[in-house]
Parts: C-alpha cells; structure tokens; sequence
C-alpha cells in the first residue's frame, strides 16, 4: 500500500538531505512538484501516470526547453518512487541539448580578460576556475588541503550533488599558490582564498570582478564565471581531449551533458574537414 505522508513538502525535504541532494535541487523539486499537484488537482493517492502524462503534455505545449522537461519529470517520479514507493514511471524522454549554446570565450578573450586584472589574488581566483574548470561554488569552498601542488591536481570536496572529484592544477599557477598560502600564512584546514577580512569570498564578489573585467577588456559577450568553466571545457575539446575525459574533469554525471561542447568547439581547432576533401 502507498504511504502517504501528511506533509508531502516535508517528506521530499527529509528524504534528499539523506540523499545529500543540495538545497537548491530541494527548493527545485518542491517547486516543481507543487505546480504538478495544482494542476492535476487531486489527492496523492488518485494521481495516475495519465495525470503525470497530461501535465508534461502540458508544458511542452508552453514550449518548454527539453532540459526544463526533464527536471519536471524527474522531481515527479522522485516524489511518487522515493518518497511515496508508488511505481508511477513512464517512459517519456526530452532532450537535453539546450536550445541556446552556452557562451564560451575565445582563447584570445580569456587572455584579454585575464591581462586587465590587476589585482594578484583576483587573477589567480579567475585563472583557477578557468584552468580547472571549478564552478563558482567549488572556488571559494576551495580548502588549502584539498590542493596536491606537487602531483598538480586537487579535490573538489562535496561538490554538485555533493559529490566529489578531481580538478587540474595548471603548472603556471602552482608557485603563485605555493606564495598565496605562505604570505597569509593559511592552515591545511583554511580556504584557499579570503577577504581581507579573512572571510570566505561570496560568489557575488567573484561575479563582480569577473564583469568588470569584461568591461575593462572590452569582450562584447554576456558573460559570468560559470562562463570560464564553458571556456574550459570547449578549449578542451579544441585540443583533442575526448568527451569522456571532459565529463570526468567536469564531473558531469552523463556524457550528453557534455556533448554540449562538441557544439560550441571551433571545427578548425578540432581539424574537421569536409568530406569533399576526401573525394
């Protein structure tokens, strides 16, 4: 029999933190279960996969982007298979190729970017996230003694989906890290990078100072830092890494979301060539 919880809201809040599912993805799916319920109208134990059917039927109607799609449906099928054990699932996929590529920058843009930032700490946080490929989030949680400077990677601890994984140290930025850690004397337990009152950096600073480099360098682009990670990623794939190697960095959980970047890669840069050439 379906359990039925008397506070639905509550049950799907408990049952992602003891999946360590991130405050955002709870506000997500409560937020997308809701409009679901609202629509059908009914009470948990009366919905059917006709219901959940009509309701997707019903936003792809409203031209809902694919991946939009699929967060719907999995917050549906989270609600009625992990919290309520109700088999409700039906075999309904959406693409997850967005309708609008992400904006990447060029490599000569990164460098522009990167050249008009004068203060030293400032550079090193932009370069990092651009050569490792961090997200905002994953900077400024950075920890001293997530870095292994001598073997030139370090750990991402509890990122998205609060999972971890490895990241890239450039060999460029290892002594200007080497310095940063020994001028302000930071323990293995301190983040990486604080405010002059030796505070944790929000992500507003780091959007901040990445917008007024771009101004400063004049990039006509609309862009934020989740854009050096678009960089990075596309820049790989320009050099000849493979997909699954991209994924891995990325930590992308399936290889379709990093398909995205085979489309935002230069064909020159990744040596296309037409097939007439080969006639």
């Amino acid at each position: 029999m379906t359990y039925i919880p008397i506070d639905w809201v509550k049950a799907v809040a408990r049952e992602c933190r003891r999946r360590r599912y991130s405050g955002r993805t709870i506000k997500t799916y409560t937020y997308c279960i809701s409009r679901f319920l609202r629509f059908a109208d009914k009470g948990l134990d009366r919905i059917s996969k006709k219901d959940v059917r009509l309701f997707l039927e019903h936003l792809s109607e409203k031209e809902r982007a694919g991946n939009t799609m699929n967060v719907y449906h999995m917050a549906i099928r989270f609600l009625f298979e992990d919290v309520l054990d109700k088999r409700i699932w039906i075999d309904i996929k959406y693409s997850k190729i967005p309708e609008k590529l992400p904006v990447v920058l060029t490599k000569d843009e990164v460098k522009q970017l990167f050249n008009v930032i004068g203060n030293p700490k400032h550079r090193l946080m932009t370069e990092l996230m651009y050569s490792a490929g961090l997200r905002v989030s994953e900077l400024i949680n950075l920890k001293v003694e997530n870095l292994e400077l001598k073997k030139g990677f370090g750990f991402v601890r509890g990122g998205k989906g609060k999972k971890d994984r490895i990241f890239i140290l450039a060999n460029k930025l290892k002594n200007r890290i080497r310095n940063l850690i020994e001028t302000e004397k930071l323990e293995k337990e301190s983040y990486l990078f604080c405010s002059n009152r030796k505070q944790k950096y929000n992500i507003r600073s780091l959007q901040q100072i990445v917008l007024r480099a771009k101004k400063m360098a004049g990039i006509d682009k609309k862009i934020s830092c989740h854009t050096l990670r678009h960089s990075f990623a596309t820049h790989l794939i320009e050099n000849g890494c493979s997909v699954n190697e991209v994924q891995a960095l990325l930590g992308h959980k399936s290889p379709e979301t990093t398909f995205t970047y085979l489309h935002t890669a230069s064909p020159n840069m990744i040596k296309i060539k037409s097939p007439l050439d080969k006639l």
